[in-house]
C-alpha cells in the first residue's frame, strides 16, 4: 500500500485527486492540505511514502515546503505538480531534491503510474516537462566540459537515472545486482559532488555529461 499525503490549494482538484488515489487499489491518501505552513510536522506525523506537492499555493508554497521537508527528511519521495511553462519552479524543484515533476493535466491512470514509480525509487517526469528542462539547461552558459572521470559503466548508470529508471530497473537493464547499482551510484554522487538523484540528473544536464 503506497501512502500519500497531498498538498493542493484548489479544493476541487484536491478532492478529485484524493478520490482518484484513495479509490485505486494499492494507494491510500493519509491527509491533504491547502498549503505547506505546517509541512514539517505533518510529514513527521503521517510518515507518507509519497508526497504529491502543488508548487503554486498561498502561504508556504511547494518549493518552500520541499526545502523544509528536505532539511529534515531525505527519504520521503516528493512528486511536484506543475504547469507546462513553469521553468523557474521546475529548476528550483530539481535543485532542492524533488523526485519527479508532472503536469496537473496528466491523465489519472498515468498519474497513478508516476506515484508508483516515485515510490519505487524512480524519477518520473512528464515528457513535456522533460523537454522544458532540457531546453532550460541548454540555455545555461557553461564552459564546463569535465566528465568528472566517470567510467563508461558509471555514465551508463547515470544515463538510466536521467531516463527515470529505478535501481531495480537499472539492475535488470545492465544485468547487475541492485547492490552493484548502489555502489555505482554512490561513486557517481561522490564524483559529481551531489547528494541525491535529482542533483545528479540536474548536473548531467547542466554540464552535458551524456
Amino acid at each position: 500500500m503506497i501512502k500519500v499525503v497531498l498538498y493542493e490549494d484548489n479544493p476541487q482538484l484536491r478532492e478529485g485527486l484524493t478520490m482518484l488515489i484513495d479509490g485505486s487499489d494499492g494507494f491510500t491518501v493519509l491527509a491533504s492540505y491547502k498549503n505547506c505552513d505546517n509541512v514539517t510536522d505533518e510529514v513527521e506525523a503521517w510518515k507518507p511514502d509519497v508526497i504529491l506537492m502543488d508548487i503554486d499555493m498561498p502561504g508556504t508554497n511547494g518549493i518552500e515546503g520541499l526545502k523544509k521537508i528536505r532539511a529534515k527528511n531525505s527519504d520521503v519521495k516528493i512528486l511536484m505538480l506543475t504547469v507546462f511553462d513553469d521553468n523557474k519552479n521546475v529548476f528550483e524543484a530539481i535543485r532542492n531534491g524533488a523526485n519527479g515533476y508532472v503536469l496537473k493535466k496528466t491523465p489519472p491512470a498515468k498519474l497513478l503510474e508516476y506515484i508508483e514509480e516515485a515510490a519505487s525509487g524512480g524519477a518520473p517526469m512528464t515528457a513535456s516537462i522533460a523537454t522544458q528542462v532540457l531546453k532550460m539547461f541548454s540555455q545555461v552558459n557553461t564552459s564546463q566540459n569535465d566528465d568528472y572521470n566517470l567510467s563508461d559503466r558509471e555514465k551508463q548508470v547515470l544515463q538510466l537515472l536521467v531516463d527515470g529508471f529505478s535501481y531495480k530497473m537499472i539492475a535488470s537493464e545492465m544485468f547487475i545486482s541492485i547492490d552493484t547499482v548502489r555502489s555505482h551510484i554512490k561513486k557517481i554522487y561522490e564524483k559529481l559532488h551531489v547528494n541525491s538523484k535529482s542533483e545528479a540528473v540536474a548536473k548531467a544536464f547542466k554540464d552535458r555529461l551524456l
